[in-house]
């Protein structure tokens, strides 16, 4: 699963690892401080309750849509007393806003090739790999944030983290003296990206590694010729 995308769980813990912990869950009535708002004890029941969460919230999303998402459903799926769940998460939001929050608790950085256009070909074919993966997580939740204004918040929190990660290539593009200084780093990793996104999500297309690869190349020399770097008043 890729890094640069949204199909991992920033939590230390997952829900293979947390067993049987949904049943503890289950009988869970008590309103535990581990389960409140802002309580974490990471290795402890509430970490392992958040795993087994989101891992539901996304099975769920992915296999039956974001219609099918409620509270209850979570509940069922994950093991965890549908009380607790309302307590923390309260809707589905509230679940899907903390997914997304959990994808950038991670240490991800973006790959280091030697090479402006290598390291733009090597995050797209991640990109590219985990949208157009069978039962995508992450197109699942590009969609989801079409419908929840909490999702769509943390969703764009999620891509600022990542444009930020990611801005560290064009740094580098400028110390090797591939690019020029003052080069605007958010805008040409969007022209990598963004035709994956356009053929993949908007036009359902089918697609290969080779779109990944034609669209690093096309920023690349876009950039190169000065399309990015700072204009002249």
């Amino acid at each position: 699963m890729t890094r640069t995308t949204l199909s991992d769980d920033g939590v230390t813990e997952s829900a293979e690892n947390a067993g049987n912990v949904g049943n503890a869950g289950n009988s869970d009535n008590t309103g535990n401080a581990e389960d409140l708002p802002g309580a974490r004890r990471p290795g402890g029941r509430t970490a392992r309750n958040r795993a087994l969460v989101h891992e539901a919230v996304r099975a769920q999303l992915v296999e039956h849509g974001y219609d099918s998402l409620s509270v209850d459903t979570v509940a069922e799926r994950s093991g965890v007393h549908r009380t607790t769940i309302y307590r923390r998460w309260r809707d589905v939001g509230g679940l899907l806003a903390d997914v997304l929050d959990a994808a950038r608790d991670d240490d991800w950085t973006p790959p280091d090739t030697g090479s402006l256009v290598g390291d733009l070909t090597a995050i797209n074919r991640e990109v590219h790999a985990a949208l157009t993966e069978t039962r995508s997580v992450t197109t699942a939740l590009i969609a989801a944030s079409f419908r929840s204004e909490r999702a769509a918040a943390a969703l764009h929190d999620f891509w600022d983290d990542r444009y930020v990660r990611c801005a560290a290539v064009v740094t580098r593009a400028v110390e090797r003296g591939e690019l020029a200084p003052g080069t605007d780093a958010r805008r040409l990793l969007v022209a990598a990206t963004a035709p994956l996104y356009h053929h993949v999500v908007l036009l359902r297309s089918t697609t290969t590694a080779l779109l990944a690869d034609q669209a690093a190349r096309d920023a690349f020399l876009a950039a190169t010729a000065g399309a990015f770097a700072p204009q002249e008043q």
